[in-house]
């Protein structure tokens, strides 16, 4: 699996280059970027004599912001990174449960009734989960794992990759 430094030169590189879509897989792991191509909308500047205007008023009220210090701005930088790797620690000791085909995924076997599992739920090995629809063929996906659902990473109806994962389970 790519570091997050190793992510961030990616999409700077991609970011700089002429390509709109770039995908990598590895090991089941798949990283996918597109540009945004979408075009740029123009829009008037408010009229100067407005803006003129709202200074007084920003003045009188105190509102008017003062520019941060770059050390609390790194310090800010700093404490993200450590929040997104502890994230990632955490993360590293649950299971994924991934979808094993292209599909749609459903958190219940039919729209009338109850999802299958939500977050704080018990699982066991054989318990399903949810259904993956391919090809009008609906395929039940069990936990693989005795635990509890931590977090459910996909939404009702949404559609899904092959490898995609769907749950984090924390094993017992």
């Amino acid at each position: 699996m790519l570091k997050v430094q190793e992510i961030r030169e990616l999409i700077k590189l991609v970011d700089q280059s002429s390509i709109d879509e770039f995908v990598y897989e590895i090991d089941g792991s798949k990283i996918q970027m597109k540009k945004n191509s979408a075009p740029a909308v123009i829009s008037q500047a408010a009229p100067i004599q407005q803006a003129v205007d709202l200074i007084p008023a920003a003045v009188q009220t105190g509102s008017v912001a003062q520019p941060v210090p770059a050390v609390q701005v790194q310090e800010a930088a700093q404490e993200s990174a450590k929040a997104l790797e502890n994230n990632q620690a955490a993360q590293a000791n649950l299971h994924k449960i991934t979808s094993p085909m292209v599909g749609t995924f459903y958190a219940s076997p039919t729209p009338d009734t109850d999802v299958y599992v939500k977050a704080g739920d018990k699982v066991s090995k054989d318990s399903i989960v949810c259904i993956v629809e391919a090809m009008k063929l609906f395929n039940e996906i069990e936990a693989e794992v005795n635990g509890e659902i931590v977090e459910v990473l996909v939404k009702n109806g949404q559609l899904v990759e092959y490898g995609q994962p769907l749950f984090l389970v924390k094993p017992e």
